[in-house]
């Protein structure tokens, strides 16, 4: 694992330590699970990110996996308009060799929060553009699933496929912290 990506998960750590101490030095707080997941809610995403291409995707190995997965780091925002329906957009980046930025994107997103249990999985489409290690545009579709702790605080897991413009498509899954406020 490279340096920077291992001060990113560092710098990930200690943000979510330092959020989840803030949420818990309040003191106790009263909350309904039904208020979990809220109309006109504004987020921010820390993730981090695995990508393989089409010839991974299409001959699944531990060993091609190993050997050919990209991973990064990256920061997002998201908005609901309604409980269920939203927008949001993202960058990462995979190496510090080329282009700061490797990908910027953005999603419509519709979610369907499980009653209290606090899951809620979600659909997402949209587009963007890569910069490194290709400059394409892309179309993008994906899924995943968000966990809410509390209020302010959740987890998420998604994949998306990536559909560039003039190069293969490959997958992206990511695995972060969300902060809605």
């Amino acid at each position: 694992m490279n340096r920077f990506i291992k001060n990113q998960i560092v710098i990930a750590g200690a943000v979510a330590l330092l959020a989840t101490t803030a949420a818990f030095a309040e003191g106790p707080t009263s909350y309904s699970q039904g208020d979990l997941y809220r109309p006109n809610e504004l987020s921010l995403d820390m993730f981090g990110t695995a990508s393989v291409g089409k010839y991974t995707i299409h001959h699944l190995s531990g060993e091609r996996i190993r050997e050919n997965t990209r991973l990064g780091a990256g920061l997002g925002g998201n908005f609901f308009f309604t409980k269920y329906l939203g927008i949001g957009a993202d960058v990462y980046s995979e190496n510090l060799t080329g282009a700061f930025i490797d990908s910027v994107s953005a999603n419509v997103i519709f979610r369907l929060p499980l009653g209290s249990s606090g899951f809620a999985p979600y659909a997402f489409g949209g587009g963007g553009h890569q910069f490194d290690p290709a400059d394409v545009w892309f179309a993008q579709f994906g899924t995943g699933m968000e966990y809410r702790f509390t209020p302010n605080i959740g987890a998420f897991l998604d994949g998306r496929m990536v559909f560039p413009n003039e190069t293969k498509y490959f997958g992206v899954v990511r695995l972060g912290l969300r902060f809605p406020f």
